[in-house]
């Protein structure tokens, strides 16, 4: 018998903002907790580098079915009295086509790491959110979660179509393949991932997850629900006042004062349209007061997606003096949230916080690509494959074929999202300058607050749902 569909979805947040401690936490109390999967390879050597403190991570390696994966990455990367003071991070290649065995094998063990961590000590669910525009590393991310028992992936920023049908091929076992976006390419071509390739002999008890597409129209939830590869479990639909990307405005762009994109009617989702298609949906964007919860469930919904809220509660991964520093500053309405047109290298709308004394990447840091989660691949004119990203020095995007007025006001996420987690790369004496993104929920965040200081992710359910939540820690 299928569980009960959660009422709050907790958002999958940043580079580990949405860690396994929030997703364990919010899945104790019987709601669906999420940990992001974006650069999740880079996250768990990260930790390790900085001598995993607890020892969690090296729990959950010891229990990866793979023990040469786990033992291999424990020897190369871990650091058992951590970094020296301003050591940079051992960096992983950055990622192509064809990832190669071994970076397989260590991104399929750190989504298993993180989702076994989230999973331990209750039975509640677990989801992991992947972003279909970080291609590169998904099938592997897909197939390490379900190793360690995902319950749920959601994925958005895109069209995910062809990872229903490929979540069945990794629950048999099977090769999988989904189309890879190449610019200028005139064949298609695919990113593959095989099971087979390691291990002799197929995992038992490999469960298909539920699939959620996040989307923002109409036409994304339709075209999802009658041509993807596979089943489609539901819907996330993510309006425009949602933290991180979003989806652009339907029509000719236009702007406000702050230089930020409006949108108007054509970016509603008609929400009797969905109820049509028959399948279970959550809203999701400035959804974070219980009046709201009650209005989608009025409307059909199923409940509600939020991020924000849970963002800064003491379980999530942000740095813990950010969190302390925008909270207070939210306590005296001393915040601003700008969606920024320009800023990810994506094309997307970003949303990014400020607040007085705080950090954030500066368009005139050294533009500097070591990560390369959102580059994009190219067809050069011998027919190879290329790679560059908007974000990183001018002239080498320049001279790979890109538009010189694409890079401007680009920031490097990669780098900004790992730093507001704690885990900047050391520079010039320095560190990286984190990039903090919240939804617009942030300026109201003080109603949930309560005069409080900090706050728990069971408050929040607490506050979302009128009651408290109840506790499925075994």
């Amino acid at each position: 018998m299928r569980p009960p569909l959660p009422v709050v979805i907790q958002g999958g947040m940043g580079a580990a903002v949405s860690s396994w401690r929030l997703a364990n936490a919010v899945a104790r109390c019987g709601e669906l907790g999420v940990v992001s999967g974006t650069a999740l390879d880079t996250v768990l050597v990260r930790r390790l580098q900085d001598g995993d403190l607890g020892g969690h991570a090296r729990r959950a390696m010891a229990r990866f079915p793979l023990p040469r994966v786990a033992a291999e990455a424990a020897s190369r990367f871990f650091k058992p009295e951590g970094r020296a003071a301003h050591e940079p991070y051992a960096l992983l290649p950055m990622p192509r086509q064809v990832l190669g065995r071994a970076r397989e094998e260590l991104t399929m063990l750190a989504a298993f790491v993180e989702v076994h961590l989230a999973k331990e000590g209750h039975d509640g669910r677990v989801g992991i959110n992947l972003l279909t525009k970080i291609q590169f590393p998904n099938l592997a991310l897909l197939y390490g979660a379900m190793l360690a028992g995902v319950d749920c992936v959601l994925m958005g920023a895109g069209i995910p179509r062809e990872v229903p049908g490929a979540l069945d091929g990794l629950a048999a076992h099977q090769p999988t393949a989904i189309r890879f976006d190449i610019e200028g390419a005139t064949e298609p071509e695919w990113l593959r991932f095989d099971p087979r390739e390691h291990f002799a002999d197929a995992p038992t008890g490999l469960v298909r997850p539920d699939f959620l597409a996040i989307i923002a129209s109409n036409s994304l939830a339709t075209m999802m629900a009658r041509k993807a590869t596979g089943r489609v479990d539901g819907f996330v639909i993510e309006g425009p006042t949602a933290g991180g990307h979003n989806a652009p405005p339907r029509g000719e762009p236009t702007w406000n004062e702050r230089g930020e994109p409006l949108y108007g009617p054509r970016d509603a989702v008609e929400l009797d349209r969905i109820a049509e298609l028959g399948l279970p949906f959550w809203l999701a964007g400035g959804k974070g007061h219980p009046d709201d919860l009650r209005a989608a469930r009025a409307a059909g919904a199923a409940g509600i997606q939020v991020g924000t809220l849970f963002a800064y509660c003491d379980e999530s991964g942000l740095d813990a003096d950010i969190k302390r520093n925008v909270l207070e500053h939210a306590a005296r309405g001393d915040v601003d949230v700008r969606t920024d047109a320009r800023a990810s290298p994506t094309g997307f709308p970003f949303k990014v916080v400020s607040w007085d004394g705080g950090r954030s990447p500066s368009r005139e840091r050294e533009r500097i690509c070591d990560l390369g989660y959102l580059r994009t691949a190219y067809a050069t004119a011998d027919g190879k494959v290329a790679y560059r990203c908007p974000s990183e020095p001018v002239e080498n995007y320049v001279k790979s074929g890109g538009r010189i007025e694409d890079t401007e006001g680009r920031v490097c996420l990669c780098n900004g999202l790992l730093a507001a987690v704690g885990l900047g790369q050391p520079r010039n004496g320095g560190v990286e300058p984190p990039l903090v993104t919240s939804g617009d929920d942030l300026a109201i965040l003080t109603r949930c607050l309560a005069g409080r200081t900090s706050y728990t992710a069971a408050d929040v359910l607490t506050y979302l749902l009128g009651r408290e939540p109840a506790s499925l820690a075994r």
